[in-house]
């Protein structure tokens, strides 16, 4: 089994935080709508590879500013040499932005679900089109209502056995599936910098997580 991959959340200009747990991950999610000024300069002193993400409200995030305005962030990133844009499979003029991220980065098309977690057919259409709209990665993240919605996610890693999936559900009923995630085949799982920092519901720390994967086997 490959080795869990871990991407740390940024959610401020903290650099020396991220410093501290730059060898326990595998790559850094740099979440521009919650850092705001100061995240270009942040990202260009990261030493692991990282995803640019500036997400909407609707989908859990804080951008205020213009749809148009958020999109022309994440081509920054590009510019910048983000390894990875995470771009929503519902933004508009999607058709046009993605072409323009994958010039120099991979797309990593996201879904959010913030009330509960679809049906398992309805998941898979949602990676099917993203697939179809040019992911190299497709993610979707629920909110757990119950235990049984851990187990819908991870099929869906299941469902797409030769394609980079991350699935997971949020909320305190979602922890398994985050733990779980890149266990049973999901490209990484997402985590804090510390405790309090979460960039969403649910979300484990860095060294808990390491802690976790460290009692896997190999």
């Amino acid at each position: 089994m490959n080795k869990p991959k871990i991407c740390a959340c940024i959610v401020n200009s903290d650099l020396e935080s991220v410093r501290s747990v730059e060898p326990l991950v595998d790559l850094f999610e740099v979440r521009i709508d919650l850092i705001g000024n100061g995240w270009q300069e942040l990202a260009q002193q990261l030493k692991k590879p990282w995803i640019a993400c500036n997400r909407k409200v609707a989908e859990g995030g804080s951008w205020q500013g213009s749809e148009a305005k958020r999109v022309a962030e994440l081509l920054t990133a590009v510019d910048l040499k983000a390894d990875m844009v995470d771009i929503e499979l519902g933004t508009e003029k999607l058709k046009e932005v993605v072409p323009l991220i994958k010039k120099r980065s991979q797309c990593l098309m996201s879904f959010h679900d913030l009330a509960g977690t679809p049906s398992s057919g309805r998941m898979r259409e949602i990676v099917q089109g993203q697939l179809e709209a040019g992911a190299d990665i497709g993610k979707v993240v629920t909110t757990a209502r119950k235990f049984e919605d851990n187990l819908a996610v991870l099929q869906l890693i299941a469902d797409f056995p030769r394609v980079r999936v991350v699935s997971f559900a949020m909320g305190p009923l979602g922890f398994a599936s985050r733990i779980l995630c890149p266990l049973v085949g999901g490209d990484f799982i997402y985590a804090s910098i510390e405790a309090g920092k979460e960039s969403a519901s649910g979300q484990l720390t860095v060294k808990d997580l390491r802690q976790i994967y460290n009692m896997v086997p190999e």
